[in-house]
């Protein structure tokens, strides 16, 4: 198995993503996410937005936070916003394919690297689509390899003794693991290169 996130994983996640909501689409999206101040609707818009910032970023290797245009997401249907879900990611699929190794860009978690947009992309789509799902009472169940390169990615401190969507689902506060301590409530991604990990948690300020 491939150990290092990439752009194949991006495209593999926003799929994921696909065959889970496409069902889903007539559905009322007004109600709440699972665990979420946000409403199912709210929470896909987030997931395509994530993606262009993403690609945005690092496109130019940007040192800050670059502006951006927002608005017209509410004129979008949900099958029309799902299907932003893959532009976007195809987009920063190519970003990340066209970006040197040493490629680095601003992200208000670290100075990220091509893996760690990568790694980033694809918790950003398992993890909301989770939230989507579960707030519409359905399952979800990605591909295991991916969550474990994610996992290894961007959470090095992770339990490494259970499934590895079990500890995707720890490390973003979706799941409660018996004889394991909760994740750090002001957690933040390990984005930019492993290399560069000081064996702590990163958190927020």
């Amino acid at each position: 198995m491939n150990e290092i996130v990439g752009p194949d994983d991006v495209r593999a996640s926003a799929a994921a993503c696909h065959e889970a909501l496409a069902g889903l689409v007539d559905r009322d999206w007004s109600i709440l996410a699972s665990g979420l101040d946000w409403s199912c609707r709210q929470t896909l818009e987030h997931i395509p937005s994530a993606q262009l910032f993403y690609a945005s970023q690092l496109a130019v290797q940007a040192q800050d936070r670059l502006p951006r245009l927002r608005g017209g997401e509410d004129q979008l249907t949900a099958g029309e916003t799902l299907l932003s879900v893959q532009v976007n990611a195809a987009i920063l699929e190519h970003v990340l394919r066209a970006a040197p190794a040493s490629a680095r860009a601003f992200h208000p978690a670290g100075m990220a690297d091509p893996s760690g947009f990568a790694g980033m992309s694809c918790d950003e789509i398992l993890i909301h689509t989770l939230d989507i799902t579960a707030g519409f009472g359905v399952d979800f169940q990605p591909p295991e390899e991916i969550c474990a390169r994610v996992l290894a990615r961007l959470f090095p401190w992770a339990p490494k003794d259970i499934g590895a969507w079990d500890a995707l689902r720890w490390a973003n506060g979706r799941l409660e693991i018996p004889e394991v301590a909760p994740q750090d409530a002001n957690w933040r991604w390990q984005c930019a290169p492993l290399s560069e990990w000081d064996g702590t948690i990163p958190r927020r300020e």
